[in-house]
């Protein structure tokens, strides 16, 4: 079942607020603005951060729930060279690039494409013009929220160009189980399918190395709580304030959806698998949640919610042994990502 209603307006333009609800009674709220996941209903429990107006998607700086683009995560120094051209994009983070810049997919509104009641399915698409942020070629992005009857909310991102460019989208949910106003989520636990992750520099950007999980705070291959190890004596922990890495994951050029991580709490019994078909997975402990106020008047502080972003490696432009994000005229970018939620046993 699909709803929707006018939310507000933005630069003159309707804004949407959409409902979808499955048989099972769990509900998935997003809307236009942002292409923002703005609740995820599940038993009852709402487990995804968000605010209750348009003005909080507006205003706001930790990127609760949109989707990000063109380039997710960092793109160090703002720049890089494609086809024997240099391109700089908007420097947001000091001297580097994060989620698409000043202005990215996250502060635009979206159009919407299609309403499938029958499959509980909303489209969004978005044109970025050539030269917005400093990205080459004119881009037309598409995102589909699916809502299915074995309450899994799966998204999946559509992307052509009509010149070569660099493409990396992802959801920038912040989850936390125990409901969106339950507040540290460094009890809840976490797994991840990777041996791998890289090593990032004091502001988060990877310098091109990959390390081992092994034998360190950031082996979860088998459940640990986000919070046994977050404030080890690591390096890698100090530069992030916490966890904010990217986890190289089993990955092949095919539309296979694999399982990259699970998530679980016991006190509301509720688990969450994260399949991708995307080359890595962007585990965030919510470091730089700055106390901002949410739905119900709830406190967003720091470590009150978790992401999992699946993408292609950040700074992965530069790092030409890194799967490539580039797309090219003639090429279709698409990749798909499902969090899927049941009961602990």
């Amino acid at each position: 079942m699909i709803s929707s209603k006018k939310w507000g307006e933005y630069k003159g333009k309707d804004v949407f607020l959409y409902t979808v609800e499955n048989e099972k009674g769990m509900k998935v709220l997003f809307t236009n603005f942002g292409c923002a996941v703005t609740s995820i209903q599940y038993k009852g429990i709402d487990v995804a951060l968000g605010f209750d107006s348009l003005e909080g998607y507006v205003n706001q700086s930790c990127y609760l729930g949109v989707v990000v683009g063109r380039y997710a995560n960092r793109i160090k120094d703002g720049q890089f060279t494609l086809n024997g051209s240099e391109y700089t994009v908007g420097k947001n983070l000091g001297d580097h690039h994060l989620h698409g810049g000043f202005q990215g997919f996250d502060k635009v509104l979206w159009e919407i494409d299609a309403e499938d009641k029958v499959r509980n399915a909303v489209r969004f698409s978005y044109l970025s013009r050539d030269g917005e942020e400093g990205y080459p070629g004119n881009l037309t992005v598409k995102v589909t929220y699916t809502l299915e009857e074995d309450c899994t909310l799966k998204i999946s991102y559509e992307a052509v160009t009509d010149q070569a460019t660099i493409v990396n989208l992802t959801n920038h949910t912040y989850f936390n189980l125990s409901g969106h106003d339950a507040g540290t989520v460094e009890n809840q636990k976490i797994k991840i399918y990777s041996e791998q992750f890289l090593e990032n520099d004091e502001v988060c950007v990877p310098t091109g190395e990959i390390l081992s999980v092994s034998g360190t705070p950031f082996d979860f291959r088998e459940f640990h709580k986000i919070g046994e190890r977050i404030d080890d004596d690591d390096i890698q922990l100090k530069n992030g304030g916490g966890y904010d890495h990217n986890y190289i994951l089993n990955y092949k050029e095919d539309d296979e959806l694999r399982l990259a991580a699970e998530a679980a709490v016991e006190d509301t019994a509720i688990q969450m698998q994260v399949y991708t078909t995307m080359p890595g997975i962007q585990f965030y402990s919510g470091n730089s949640l700055n106390g901002s106020k949410g739905k119900d008047g709830a406190v967003y502080g720091r470590r009150c919610g978790f992401c999992l972003e699946t993408q292609f490696y950040p700074d992965a432009v530069n790092h030409h042994d890194f799967p490539q994000p580039v797309l090219l005229p003639g090429q279709l970018y698409r990749h798909t990502t499902s969090y899927g939620f049941n009961d602990i046993k």
